[in-house]
């Protein structure tokens, strides 16, 4: 039987809007629609049909056919309201960032983040989990992986954001112990 303690909290993925400035949203957004040639076609559809169903754009039947400077405060808008579109601009995003995808997967593993596999569509899932380990605040994750990656020239927004979607965890609650074994919760400190 399921106790208190086993449940999983979630938010959904529009939560994240709490946690991002509005310029990096919009630079967020704007990457996604600048690189739209270098997805594969399948995405492609995907975000189609979410700014079709979910952005309107005045004077255009499909927003998803408007060119970006017509849609963009739409899309900022709907980007507050719409876990789907959330989730959909992420995971495209991410697919567009292949390296640093591979390299923040790295680094978590490396800290022993429990992690879906890096192929899995984390926009299957209900929203962000509200856990976050104790003491892995952005900036130290941040320094850890310029540590890793020295010759790396990504900001922290970047590596924050890239850390937020593949751990679908937003730091919320924070959880001493979320990622120790049991060994390791029997060491003194």
């Amino acid at each position: 039987m399921a106790t208190n303690e086993d449940k999983i909290s979630f938010l959904p993925y529009h939560a994240i809007n709490e946690f991002m400035r509005p310029d990096y949203k919009e630079r967020i957004v704007r990457f996604v629609f600048d690189r739209i040639d270098q997805i594969p076609a399948e995405m492609h559809k995907s975000l189609d049909k979410v700014i079709k169903n979910l952005v309107h754009v005045p004077g255009f039947r499909n927003s998803s056919k408007a060119p970006i400077n017509f849609k963009i405060n739409n899309i900022l808008d709907a980007f507050e309201k719409s876990p789907a579109l959330v989730s959909t601009i992420l995971k495209t995003w991410t697919n567009i960032n292949l390296e640093l995808q591979q390299q923040v997967f790295q680094l978590l593993e490396s800290r022993h983040w429990k992690l879906l596999p890096i192929e899995a569509d984390r926009t299957k899932l209900p929203g962000f989990m509200t856990t976050w380990p104790t003491g892995e605040d952005f900036e130290t994750l941040f320094n850890a992986f310029h540590t890793r990656f020295p010759e790396s020239k990504v900001d922290i927004d970047d590596v924050s954001l890239m850390i937020v979607w593949l751990s679908g965890r937003l730091p919320y609650e924070f959880d001493e112990n979320l990622f120790q074994t049991s060994d390791e919760s029997q060491q003194p400190i």
